[in-house]
């Protein structure tokens, strides 16, 4: 039972007193099974409350412990919170580096030289990830606007913290072709639309960095 209570962290706050007892229950013969008598346990559970300790825990529910060796001078314990909620937080990268798009799944590969250069070459990826989405967020946060059509579910919602694989969400499904006649090829490239103009010039990107394809 003190397992239990340990369990789900509510040790303290309840005492529990079990006690075991058996009952008899007599069954008429059935089949070729005669008449009998059944014995069953049947738990006594008696439950506790510590009101006081109960109420010492509600009033901590939701608080945080922060511990910085800065000077209260130098940052206040609002700041203190407020720089602890924008921390970059490595676990998201790892992250990045499991999911999409970089997808490091589990590597059949025989040489471990091999495997180092695999993971060297999709850090470089998410560094350039991580590069993207800060360059976007610190153009937002100068200009003090959103962004917004980045969701397809929800295309008016808008956002100032955007993450690179939702800008780069933007660019799907845009086509580029190739046309063959006699010798000559011409290539078309779907036009470009508002937001992913935007989003080019949010990253400093000139235009041609989208045109150069057809070139």
């Amino acid at each position: 039972m003190n397992d239990i209570l340990k369990q789900n962290n509510v040790e303290g706050l309840l005492e529990i007193d079990a006690v075991e007892t058996t009952i008899e229950q007599p069954r008429r013969r059935y089949r070729d099974k005669p008449d009998r008598v059944e014995t069953k346990p049947v738990l006594d559970i008696n439950i506790q409350y510590n009101q006081e300790a109960i109420e010492a825990a509600i009033k901590r529910l939701g608080w945080r412990v922060y511990a910085t060796h800065a000077s209260t001078e130098k940052l206040s314990r609002d700041k203190a919170v407020l720089a602890y909620r924008e921390e970059y937080i490595i676990e998201r990268g790892f992250g990045r580096l499991k999911g999409k798009p970089l997808s490091l799944s589990p590597m059949y590969l025989q040489k471990d030289d091999h495997a180092t250069g695999l993971i060297r070459l999709l850090t470089i990826g998410l560094r350039v990830l991580t590069g993207l989405e800060l360059v976007v967020r610190s153009k937002l946060a100068e200009s003090e606007t959103d962004i917004a059509g980045l969701y397809a579910g929800n295309p008016s919602l808008k956002t100032s913290r955007p993450t690179t694989e939702a800008l780069l969400g933007a660019f799907s499904y845009r086509d580029l072709i190739a046309l063959q006649k006699n010798d000559e090829i011409s290539y078309h490239l779907t036009q470009r639309s508002a937001l992913q103009q935007n989003i080019l010039d949010l990253l400093g990107f000139s235009s041609t960095t989208y045109t150069q394809l057809v070139v």
